[in-house]
């Protein structure tokens, strides 16, 4: 399998459909609600058709969030597939704070192999693979050599010098567990400072290394963090459940994620 065409093809899959969700950010759109009471757009559906038309090309299976739900029966035969989430941060898509992202992440055997996160906003690429590394770099083209990419992009994480313990954390999401997790680093390192972002970015920010650790002990579901795994994986990071050393597993029977921490290795 060539995995740098795959790579090669996820990237210009998600730039396309970012491109497609400004197109609807910039106008006057409406919101209607899933059956789960969440907001949808039509941003979202646009950008999950561009996505398929992409990764079709691979003839590997793809579940997406706003996609057709396909039942675990036929699922848990899939070695490799596509999980996508071709909108993640709909709420800060709605607000207009920028503060969402596409995400498309290539599993194999439960365990992500390849992510990559497109920010439309401010044209933020993320994009990492097994054996390869995780890097960021501005970007709005279609890529044609993946390699020529990779030399301009910056490697993660981006050496800082910064001083405290950063923990990131969710604008809407605080659940008790994660509070007494602030209270123990306060403890331990004295100065914490909390990073307040939305969607998937905040996989991200850890991979970048402008934050410590980002604990998530509050319900996802799996397109929301595997394509942010695999960044913040291959920058040296764990994605570890709830008082575990267990890495977060994907194509569960059930598609919710457990509570999760992630950190240094």
């Amino acid at each position: 399998m060539d995995f740098k065409n795959l790579l090669k093809i996820a990237i210009n899959a998600a730039i396309s459909g970012g491109e497609s969700i400004m197109k609807v950010y910039s106008s006057d759109f409406q919101v209607e609600k899933k059956s789960d009471d969440s907001p949808l757009t039509i941003a979202d559906k646009n950008c999950h058709d561009i996505i398929e038309h992409f990764l079709k090309k691979t003839e590997l299976p793809i579940l997406s969030e706003e996609g057709a739900s396909i039942k675990f029966s036929e699922r848990k035969n899939w070695d490799y597939f596509w999980l996508v989430d071709p909108l993640d941060g709909t709420k800060e898509f709605i607000k207009r704070n920028g503060e969402f992202t596409v995400n498309i992440a290539l599993i194999f055997e439960g365990k992500p192999i390849m992510g990559v996160i497109f920010v439309p906003v401010k044209q933020h690429l993320y994009f990492a693979m097994q054996d390869l590394g995780s890097y960021k770099i501005v970007y709005k083209s279609l890529v044609k050599n993946l390699d020529n990419l990779v030399l301009i992009s910056e490697k993660l994480p981006i050496k800082n010098n910064r001083n405290g313990y950063v923990i990131v954390g969710s604008r809407s999401h605080m659940s008790k567990e994660t509070e007494l997790f602030f209270e123990e680093k306060k403890k331990k390192y004295g100065n914490v400072e909390v990073l307040s972002v939305g969607s998937s970015l905040k996989l991200c920010m850890v991979a970048e290394g402008r934050a410590d650790a980002y604990p998530r002990y509050a319900p996802t579901m799996e397109w929301d963090t595997a394509a942010g795994h695999a960044i913040a994986k291959y920058a040296g990071y764990s994605v570890s459940e709830y008082l575990s050393t267990n890495e977060l597993n994907y194509n569960k029977k059930e598609l919710l994620n457990p509570w999760f921490l992630v950190s240094k290795q």
